[in-house]
């Protein structure tokens, strides 16, 4: 059996809240090997959690998360938005990466500044990086591994190999280390495309335990899931059939 792929917890684990230092630790007690979470930063260049710009404020009104600093931002939410320095420290304390999905460009170089003042390069890396915004990644946050977000929609227009061939090119100009791909897209001929380029494959994000077996089984490096007490009970349920396999020729 292939060497079972990383568990990555996606942010709103176990149906904690998203962006929450509550599915964090849900992760982090669950013995995820990888948390994943939204980065954005603010005016100030704070990277902080959050998916998109446009957040709802305790006064019912809607705020811009790049136009606020984070003294003002925190001043208008009831609960404090959580830091990436604050995550961070709690991922190095517990021995464990972290998939810094990168919404906006303007967070990669606060980003870069904070892992690397953290020393913690190899204990991250980033993803949520289309072609550009993977080269960008290059200039500004060097020293920071990155995967390269597929380009989804090739694989609806063009032919299932020239998808996979442009993929794999992109990801090798751009300096990635592998592919983020949506696990629907993913064949056996991918995870063979991506290994004779000396590339990863990582997928996103896996609910059902039918398609967790399927994807470790043919051999992906990480799995994306909101339930990693899930693919932990698969992985533990495939290393006992491998153990117990029965290898006795009739």
């Amino acid at each position: 059996m292939n060497k079972f792929p990383l568990i990555t917890a996606h942010t709103g684990c176990m149906g904690h809240p998203d962006h929450s230092y509550e599915s964090l630790q849900g992760a982090l007690t669950l013995g995820a090997d990888i948390y994943e979470d939204d980065i954005r930063s603010t005016r100030d260049g704070v990277p902080v959690l959050a998916h998109d710009d446009d957040i709802p404020l305790a006064d019912g009104s809607r705020g811009s998360l790049a136009e606020m600093t984070l003294k003002e931002l925190n001043a208008y939410l009831s609960v404090p938005i959580p830091t990436l320095q604050d995550v961070l420290e709690q991922i190095r304390e517990a021995s464990k990466i972290m998939n810094l999905d990168i919404k906006t460009d303007s967070a990669l170089e606060p980003v870069s500044a904070l892992v690397e003042r953290m020393g913690m390069t190899e204990m991250v890396f980033l993803s949520g990086c289309n072609y550009g915004t993977a080269v960008n990644a290059g200039r500004y946050a060097p020293h920071i591994r990155r995967l390269l977000n597929v380009n989804i929609q090739s694989f609806g227009s063009l032919r299932y190999d020239d998808a996979m061939f442009q993929a794999c090119t992109e990801a090798l100009e751009a300096g990635c280390f592998g592919l983020n791909v949506p696990y629907q897209v993913v064949r056996p001929e991918l995870m063979e495309a991506v290994r004779r380029n000396g590339l990863d494959l990582y997928v996103w994000t896996v609910m059902e335990a039918d398609d967790m077996r399927r994807l470790a089984q043919w051999g992906v490096n990480s799995i994306t899931t909101r339930d990693p007490a899930k693919l932990i009970a698969v992985r533990g349920e495939m290393e006992y059939a491998e153990e117990n396999r029965d290898w006795t020729i009739n």
